[in-house]
């Protein structure tokens, strides 16, 4: 697929040629739902719990016989029924860890990728400068020449005065091309990479096709 690499004017200087599979794929409801459950649950500590009937301390004698006393059978002063006794039935802390497989996992990013070129949301710029690392440099850009709303910025770790600057914006998210997930590309409206951070995306998200094909080989 050939897109149009522009400036910060949204003036075209070049074109740049990227992948089918990855900004070409369709749309997989699927594929969201697997991946944005896997982000949510996994921030899930799963340290909530209660102590059952077995760990609450003390109860370990029978409060009174089993006869004659006139009341009910008791066995212990600690059942789920008495005041401070054990909860039946209650939380108990676990692990909510949950990862689908890798082919999906990147599968559900190509299909994010896709979507946001389809929808005409997908930026292309030849190189995002933030000289001072002022936010209010980069908001400027975004909303002034730019002409966005919200965006989610992708560039390399090392532009760190464009990370530093984006970082502070309420409308506005900024990642390196490693750290790109489901939930960042779909919570706004536009994706602004730059020609680095699209062929680094490109490369990563074709790596197992190529170590598939080089053994293969």
């Amino acid at each position: 697929m050939k897109f149009d690499v522009v400036d910060l004017d949204r003036k075209k200087v070049s074109e740049i040629d990227l992948s089918d599979e990855v900004f070409g794929a369709e749309p997989n409801g699927h594929l969201f739902y697997e991946v944005a459950k896997m982000q949510q649950i996994n921030r899930r500590r799963g340290t909530l719990g209660v102590k059952n009937t077995s760990l609450v301390s003390g109860g370990g004698k029978k409060p009174w016989r089993q006869k004659g006393t006139g009341r009910a059978r008791q066995g212990s002063i600690r059942a789920s029924h008495w005041v401070g006794g054990g909860k039946a039935m209650g939380p108990k802390a676990r692990d909510y860890f949950y990862r689908p497989p890798l082919k999906v996992r990147r599968g559900a990013l190509k299909a994010a990728l896709s979507l946001r070129a389809r929808e005409k949301n997908l930026l292309i710029l030849d190189a995002f400068p933030v000289p001072d690392g002022k936010s209010k440099k980069a908001l400027e850009a975004l909303t002034g020449r730019l002409k966005l709303s919200d965006a989610l910025v992708v560039d390399e770790a090392k532009n760190e005065q464009l990370h530093r600057s984006v970082r502070n914006l309420e409308r506005f998210d900024v990642l390196a091309p490693e750290g790109l997930n489901l939930e960042s590309v779909l919570r706004r409206s536009t994706l602004v990479l730059t020609t680095m951070a699209a062929k680094a995306l490109e490369a990563a998200l074709l790596r197992r096709r190529a170590e598939a094909a080089r053994e293969a080989s």
